[in-house]
């Protein structure tokens, strides 16, 4: 992420935790397929961009063996402390406002990162500048506006509820800079970029423990913001955190758009 008194989603909160969990849990396959197309292989060198927790940075080390190279980087490190013995390396840094760790990188990912990153459009082509020529760049970034609701089933009162809440969640992000249209670009700006053999798709979990999961975690992280702001009362969010908790609303997320290319 970014270094922004601004950032709605704080990495030490406790509830961060349970959001990353739920976010390897749901997001994990989809990345790894990924990665594994693109070939990543022993002796690899990676640049695992806006990390926050350790499960892609685990899989990648495994990848790349003993001859490879991780770096690990975020704004706040404290959640990737396990991670940090050779072959990786961990170190803050702002993809948005610093220049890259290093160069000649094989492959580059950021996952849900650049969403949420002011100059965004430098982060992209700072980490297209630390390719090597015919490496690979994978971007996976959410398109809340794509689709906004967290019950697109909305039925009855308490789905109608979830959608306000999310709609609450949207209009501080957004506020915070967030684009909340990024996700749909992402093809376009690498072509624009000038990466080659430029593909994308698109994940989009309708229902599942996971989801359950995240959308309580990030109701309680941001409920005193909600509040504050005006846009829910406690009582709201906490008759909602009830009916997450009872395990019978159909959550979703945002979709999550996955766009790769190479350097030529």
């Amino acid at each position: 992420m970014t270094r922004s008194d601004g950032y709605l989603l704080d990495n030490r909160q406790k509830e961060a935790g349970e959001r990353f969990d739920a976010f390897a849990t749901l997001f994990d396959p989809t990345t790894f397929r990924h990665l594994e197309g693109l070939g990543v292989g022993p002796g690899w060198r990676c640049w695992e961009v806006g990390a926050g927790g350790t499960s892609v940075v685990s899989w990648l080390t495994e990848k790349v063996g003993p001859a490879g190279q991780v770096v690990a980087t975020d704004i706040d490190t404290s959640r990737l402390t396990a991670a940090a013995r050779p072959p990786v390396e961990v170190r803050v840094h702002d993809v948005g406002a610093e220049e890259p760790p290093g160069e000649g990188f094989d492959l580059i990912h950021a996952r849900l990162v650049l969403v949420h990153v002011p100059d965004r459009e430098r982060a992209l082509r700072s980490m297209i500048k630390a390719l090597r020529p015919g490496g690979r760049l994978l971007v996976e970034d959410a398109d809340p506006a794509l689709q906004p609701l967290t019950c697109p089933d909305e039925y009855g009162p308490e789905q109608r509820l979830a959608n306000r809440l999310r709609q609450g969640f949207r209009t501080l992000l957004a506020d915070r800079g967030a684009d909340l249209s990024y996700g749909r670009r992402l093809p376009r700006l690498l072509r624009q970029a000038g990466l080659h053999d430029v593909e994308a798709d698109a994940y989009f979990p309708v229902t599942s423990p996971a989801c359950t999961a995240l959308e309580a975690a990030t109701v309680r992280q941001i409920r005193d913001r909600l509040v504050s702001a005006g846009l829910a009362t406690d009582a709201e969010i906490d008759q909602h955190l009830a009916n997450v908790e009872s395990g019978t609303m159909d959550l979703t997320t945002a979709p999550m758009i996955s766009a790769w290319g190479r350097k030529g």
